[in-house]
């Protein structure tokens, strides 16, 4: 057994299952000191007991790296509990990709590739990598300079996992007069954009609903990402009120996907917003919302919302090549 390997589907399964990101990145940060010695050197330190007097290997990570390379199901992995996660079903073998992750660009815990390389490994074609803009500070959001830097890994993790593909896009905050934090210069060179209230949720209904109706009639906005901002888990937040048959009109009017956000804090929209928005007659994206490598297989909570509102593949964006995607 690969002790890297073995290191990373452990961060997998604990991401998956939600646990803290410190817990995680001790697992990733291992695998990565695993992946930079030579095999004569981790063999040597397996046999002389002083993988812990590396920077970076404790002793969970240590033991996990020990019982690899000696062949066993390492103890850490055997004693985790399986996420109860669902496997989507037939809607989530019909999906292609995933249009909203985040990496370590903004608030996700992870490298470009490493989103990518796991989204390969789920069964995607593709993902769109879509990390915060400038005015999300608290996530560490992009300039219009990182922005542009970031163009360039993008391109050129494209290039090491071809036919894979990264499309750059943006989760864009939707300002209170429902404008887009970011110029539209950097917006028309990117693949994807979706856009986002992160702020002032609790405003009245007669100021939210032109806010966003000001958004999704943006050329540059594809997605409505997770339209109510609501939280289900831990102390919550109540859903955003706006008029959804004038939001949700408008986005079919203007090409914009709603979003079925698959986060398990945030299952958005609602199931009678979502019944609604099904009636019509919007397209849908099924999205992880990912910030680390195991929430990209959080999409089955959403497939089992999609499915229960009696959507087929057609009306899923996700389900398309990324020809197709782009095509609009």
């Amino acid at each position: 057994m690969n002790p890297a390997r073995a290191l990373r589907d452990i961060a997998f399964r604990l991401e998956r299952a939600g646990e803290p990101t410190y817990r995680v990145r001790a697992f990733r940060q291992a695998a990565a000191v695993v992946d930079g010695l030579a095999p004569e050197e981790l063999e040597s330190r397996v046999r002389a007991g002083t993988l812990q007097a590396l920077k970076g290997i404790g002793k969970a990570t240590a033991g996990v790296i020990e019982d690899a390379s000696q062949g066993r199901t390492p103890a850490y992995a055997a004693k985790l509990d399986e996420a109860d996660v669902p496997d989507g079903g037939p809607l989530r073998a019909a999906l292609r990709g995933d249009c909203h992750t985040h990496s370590e660009w903004s608030d996700g815990g992870s490298p470009i590739r490493e989103m990518a390389e796991t989204a390969q490994e789920l069964g995607h074609e593709w993902i769109v990598l879509t990390d915060h803009s400038p005015r999300l500070t608290v996530a560490r959001g992009l300039s219009a300079e990182r922005l542009r830097d970031q163009m360039i890994e993008v391109a050129q993790v494209n290039e090491e996992l071809a036919p894979f593909r990264v499309l750059h896009g943006i989760e864009v905050d939707i300002l209170d007069d429902g404008a887009l934090d970011q110029t539209e210069e950097l917006l028309a060179q990117l693949d994807f954009v979706v856009a986002s209230v992160h702020s002032k949720l609790r405003m009245p209904a007669r100021e939210m609903t032109p806010r966003l109706l000001a958004a999704v009639a943006n050329p540059y906005v594809r997605v409505l990402g997770h339209c109510t901002g609501r939280m289900v888990h831990g102390r919550g937040r109540p859903e955003s009120e706006f008029d959804a048959e004038k939001v949700f009109t408008a986005c079919r009017e203007n090409g914009v996907t709603v979003e079925i956000n698959s986060r398990p804090e945030r299952l958005d929209p609602p199931m009678r917003l979502l019944h609604q928005a099904v009636a019509l007659g919007c397209e849908f994206a099924i999205d992880s919302d990912a910030h680390a490598p195991g929430q990209l297989d959080w999409q089955g909570y959403g497939c089992v919302r999609a499915a229960e509102a009696e959507l087929g593949p057609d009306r899923i964006v996700n389900t398309r090549s990324v020809d197709e995607l782009l095509a609009g």
